[in-house]
């Protein structure tokens, strides 16, 4: 018997799915307690799997957020418990929180499979995690954070000092619920603020179950407040909000827009913005084909290709256009569809209805433009919400599939011919957030990736996101950067 339960049937050695019968947190958690919405209001939690209601969770919305933040300003007090702790002491909380998450690692995978729709096992082994390892890391800053002894001029001494912010209100996506969570609480709570944070409606669950562990972990009340509800109502009030000292959002650029604006005419609180991203990669003909294919393929259709980072405009050098095509159709005939809970499934359904018709709305317009399906393109079933990883070739700069943020499964393949006609078309986007080089020439690697206007550029490798490098992007990707203590 393995750790935390039994192992799946035939698959000796991993982890299995707990079985769920009652989600127990659904309500607001405000000031380490547990509370109903003002308004009565309550929304359902679906498995977009199985189209199953799962629970209903509290709706929360201003007068919510305005307790919240209440508790949070009370938290973050001069002579308060958590603003007298030192660091050594914050980061103990941290580390437990870690600990707690690791004893329900399994629980957390599965509501986080559940809620989403991606397969357990990434939300196993990456999603927890990531999570784990990202409060393990700022658990570490805690108590390393000082100022500088600076020399001037005459016979004056200079001393800087880092002081909490405040008040942190942060308004995560439905996508990866749980590592945003931690990303955006670890680096808050290792600086000594408090927060306010808000879910996504679609992906409310890990994140009140996390709310539980805060407590058992004994952070003081009040210093993490979790408030379940949407983005006009409840997103909206945090955004506002003049006792709100900074706010941090992941999404869409369009909402982005609109909680920089609340911000400015609010009270000029700080903001960072990850936004989204129309990510170019570069495959030169010196690759190593295979690893290209594979790396660029696991960008495309990782998480069903709902991410920011989604390796969405793929330029292939001419002269192994043909042969990259048809080794990234091989190769997608190998994901497995299924049900997400299944460890033999790779490729689960898209979030919700909405986003499933927007998808093949765009599939539909790359056909109408004229680019060449190569691969997939269709629903798997009439009423479900999965859709097959599908593959354009053929595409041209000017169709709608090279340039919005499709946020789903396809992988648009380019060719190019010159070195700078590659780096001209991946910049000429309104996004900037990541891209890649595959090339086995150091030089080449080096001076395409310093040309590429964004935030992060791999190198003959994709999706390497780790919690010691701060994460954001350049233009219409945001700004600010995620994972950044400093």
């Amino acid at each position: 018997m393995a750790q935390n339960g039994i192992t799946a049937a035939g698959s000796p050695g991993l982890p299995e799915p707990v079985q769920v019968q009652e989600v127990r947190h659904t309500k607001i958690f405000i000031g380490n307690e547990w509370h109903t919405s003002q308004s009565g209001k309550t929304f359902p939690s679906f498995n977009p799997a199985t189209g199953e209601r799962m629970c209903d969770v509290e709706e929360a919305d201003q007068e919510d957020v305005d307790r919240a933040v209440e508790a949070a300003k009370a938290a973050q007090q001069r002579g308060s418990v958590w603003r007298r702790m030192d660091g050594s002491s914050r980061g103990r909380l941290l580390h437990r929180l870690a600990d707690l998450m690791e004893r329900d690692r399994r629980l957390l995978a599965t509501l986080e499979t559940q809620d989403t729709g991606k397969p357990f096992l990434q939300s196993y082994y990456i999603d927890l995690e990531g999570s784990i390892k990202t409060l393990r890391y700022f658990a570490g800053w805690a108590d390393k954070i000082h100022g500088k002894s600076l020399p001037v001029d005459e016979s004056y001494v200079c001393l800087t000092k880092h002081e909490p912010v405040g008040v942190c209100g942060a308004i995560i996506p439905w996508n990866f619920p749980l590592l945003m969570f931690t990303w955006k609480i670890a680096p808050a709570l290792s600086c000594g603020n408090t927060v306010v944070i808000k879910p996504a409606e679609q992906t409310p669950l890990t994140a009140l179950h996390v709310g539980s562990l805060i407590k058992e972990a004994e952070f003081p009340p009040g210093v993490v407040n979790i408030v379940p509800g949407f983005g006009p109502t409840a997103g909206a009030a945090i955004a506002n909000h003049k006792d709100i000292n900074k706010v941090a959002f992941t999404g869409s650029t369009e909402v982005g827009q609109l909680i920089k604006e609340a911000a400015a005419k609010s009270n000029l609180k700080r903001v960072t913005l990850e936004l989204g991203g129309k990510n170019p990669c570069i495959v030169f003909a010196d690759c190593d084909l295979t690893m290209a294919v594979e790396e660029i393929q696991k960008g495309a259709f990782y998480n069903q290709g709902q991410c920011c980072t989604a390796a969405s405009r793929v330029f292939v050098e001419e002269s192994i256009h043909q042969e990259f095509v048809r080794r990234s159709i091989e190769n997608a005939k190998k994901i497995v569809i299924g049900d997400p809970l299944d460890p033999q499934t790779t490729h689960g359904p898209q979030i919700d209805r909405g986003q499933f018709d927007k998808i093949m709305e765009l599939i539909k317009s790359g056909i109408k433009e004229g680019a060449q399906l190569e691969y997939g393109g269709a629903a798997v079933t009439d009423k479900s919400l999965f859709i097959q990883p599908t593959i354009f070739s053929g595409v041209k700069d000017h169709m709608r599939i090279a340039k919005e943020e499709i946020f789903g499964p396809l992988q648009c393949i380019f060719s190019f011919q010159s070195q700078q006609e590659a780096i001209d078309r991946a910049n000429n986007s309104q996004y900037g957030l990541v891209s890649a080089v595959f090339t086995t020439s150091m030089d080449k690697a080096l001076s395409v990736s310093a040309a590429l206007e964004t935030g992060t550029v791999w190198i003959n490798c994709y999706n390497a996101l780790h919690a010691q490098t701060p994460f954001g992007g350049y233009k219409m990707s945001g700004n600010g950067r995620e994972l950044n203590n400093l």
